[in-house]
C-alpha cells in the first residue's frame, strides 16, 4: 500500500474459525456429543471469520485499497490468523496488532448433518481492543471507516458504548464515512444483557451507514417482539415473517437516533435501505457524502437477490456489506442508491456459491459484467403487499421522497 492512504479501514472482530468436517456422521448432534465418548470426524478447515476478515478481505478481493485493524494474541491461534491474511497480500496483516499475553478469539463450529449449527466461541483479544487501537493517524485520507461486530467486543460495549462512540467519534471528526456493521449475542452473555438501545443511542450520531441484519437488530430494539416471533415460527424462520411496517418502524427509530443511512440485511430476501430526509445530514456523511444528496434523501428501497445455486453462506452478510461499501466508492461521485443496492446484493450471492467466507468473491469488473449480462433475480417472498415494483428489480414504499 506504501505512504498512499487506503481507501478503506476494516476495524473490529477478528478470529480464528476452525470447523470440523462431520459430513459422513449419521447422527445428530445428542448422538455425536456424548460425554465420554470418542466422536469421529474428518479434517477440519481452518480460516479467518469475523469482519475484519470477512469483510476486508471481500473488498480487497474486490479491488479496494483497505487496511485491517484488529487484534489477536502472541499465540499459535494469531500466527495462522497472521499467515491467513498474509496469504492474500502481506500488507494485509501490517495494521493488525499482536498481543502480549493475550489469547486470539476463535471458533470451533460443530456442523452435523442435517442439524442447525452449533458454535464454540471464544472472544479473547477482541475484548480488549479499544478506541487507542485505531490511532488518529491510520485514518489520515481514509475515504471510510468500517467498524464490525461491537457485540462481541467487551470494550465496546461497556459503559453504554462508551469507548465505541469515542472510536466513531475520531473517525468521523477525521473526515471518513462510518460505518458500522454488528452480531448478535448470546442472550445470556454479559453483551446480551447489555442496553443496546442505549448504545446506539449513543454511537449513532458518528455512523453514517448502519448495517445490521434485521434479527439482530430487532433483537437490541425490540427483544418481546423478536422473542415472541422466534417461539412462534422458530428463530431460523424469523424473517419469512417480516413486514415492509415493521423494517419500516426499526430503520425509522435508527435514522432518529442519528444515523444517515440504514441497510437491514436480510438474507436469502435481499438488503432493505432506508435513508433520512435531512439532507444536511446527508452531506455531512464524510468523504463519500453523495454529491447529490437529492438522490438519496428520504428513501426506502428493498433489492432482491439474484438467483445462484447456494454451497454455504459463511460470510454473506460481510460480503455484502464489502459489496455495498465499493459500490460507494466505484460509482463516482454521485452514485445511485439503487446501483449500490444491486451491487451489494451481486456481492453476496457471489459469495454463497463458495462453501467458505470469501472465495466465491470476485473482482467488481466481473460482478459488473454478470450483472449487465442479465442475471436474473430470485422472487421476493417477504409479506410486503404494501409496497409496489418499480422497473429495475428493487422495491420501493409509498412516499419514499422520489428523487429517481
Amino acid at each position: 500500500m506504501g505512504a498512499q492512504a487506503p481507501d478503506v479501514v476494516v476495524a473490529g472482530h477478528i478470529c480464528l474459525d476452525l470447523l470440523p468436517q462431520m459430513d459422513g456422521a449419521n447422527q445428530g448432534i445428542d448422538a455425536a456429543l456424548v460425554p465420554g465418548k470418542l466422536a469421529l470426524v474428518g479434517p477440519a478447515h481452518i480460516g479467518t471469520g469475523g469482519a475484519v476478515s470477512n469483510t476486508g478481505l471481500a473488498l480487497h478481493r474486490l479491488g479496494v485499497r483497505v487496511r485491517l485493524m484488529g487484534k489477536v494474541g502472541e499465540d499459535l491461534f494469531g500466527g495462522a490468523v497472521l499467515d491467513t491474511l498474509r496469504g492474500y497480500d502481506a500488507a494485509l496483516a501490517e495494521g493488525m496488532i499482536r498481543a502480549p499475553g493475550e489469547h486470539t478469539s476463535y471458533t470451533v463450529v460443530v456442523s452435523p448433518p442435517r442439524t442447525d449449527r452449533i458454535f464454540l466461541h471464544c472472544t479473547g483479544a477482541n475484548d480488549t481492543f479499544g478506541a487507542e487501537d485505531v490511532p488518529a493517524e491510520a485514518l489520515e485520507g481514509v475515504k471510510l471507516f468500517h467498524f464490525g461486530y461491537p457485540p462481541l467486543m467487551r470494550r465496546m460495549y461497556e459503559r453504554e458504548g462508551a469507548e465505541l462512540a469515542a472510536l466513531l467519534a475520531r473517525a468521523k471528526a477525521g473526515g471518513a464515512t462510518v460505518s458500522v456493521d454488528l452480531a448478535r449475542p448470546d442472550p445470556d452473555s454479559e453483551a446480551g444483557r447489555a442496553d443496546w438501545r442505549a448504545i446506539l443511542r449513543r454511537t449513532l450520531p458518528s455512523v453514517d451507514l448502519f448495517l445490521p441484519s434485521l434479527e439482530e437488530i430487532l433483537y437490541m430494539l425490540r427483544r418481546d417482539r423478536y422473542e415472541a416471533m422466534a417461539q412462534a415460527h422458530g428463530a431460523a424462520e424469523l424473517l419469512h415473517h417480516a413486514d415492509g411496517a415493521l423494517l419500516r418502524s426499526l430503520a425509522d427509530e435508527l435514522l432518529e437516533m442519528g444515523a444517515a443511512i440504514v441497510v437491514l440485511k436480510l438474507g436469502e430476501h435481499g438488503l432493505y435501505l432506508r435513508t433520512t430526509a435531512d439532507a444536511d445530514r446527508l452531506a455531512r456523511m464524510g468523504r463519500r457524502a453523495p454529491a447529490q444528496t437529492e438522490r438519496w434523501r428520504d428513501r426506502e428501497l428493498l433489492a432482491t437477490c439474484y438467483r445462484v445455486t447456494a454451497a454455504g453462506t459463511t460470510g454473506a452478510g460481510d460480503c455484502t456489506i464489502a459489496g455495498f461499501l465499493t459500490g460507494l466508492l466505484r460509482h463516482g461521485a454521485s452514485p445511485e442508491p439503487e446501483a449500490v443496492l444491486n451491487g451489494a446484493v451481486a456481492v453476496g450471492a457471489c459469495n454463497v456459491e463458495r462453501a467458505d467466507a470469501v472465495s466465491g468473491v470476485p473482482s467488481w469488473d466481473d460482478v459488473q459484467r454478470r450483472m449487465q449480462a442479465g442475471w436474473a433475480r430470485r422472487d421476493q417472498a417477504l409479506p410486503l403487499a404494501d409496497w409496489r415494483q418499480i422497473a429495475d428489480g428493487l422495491w420501493a414504499g409509498p412516499g419514499d421522497g422520489g428523487g429517481r
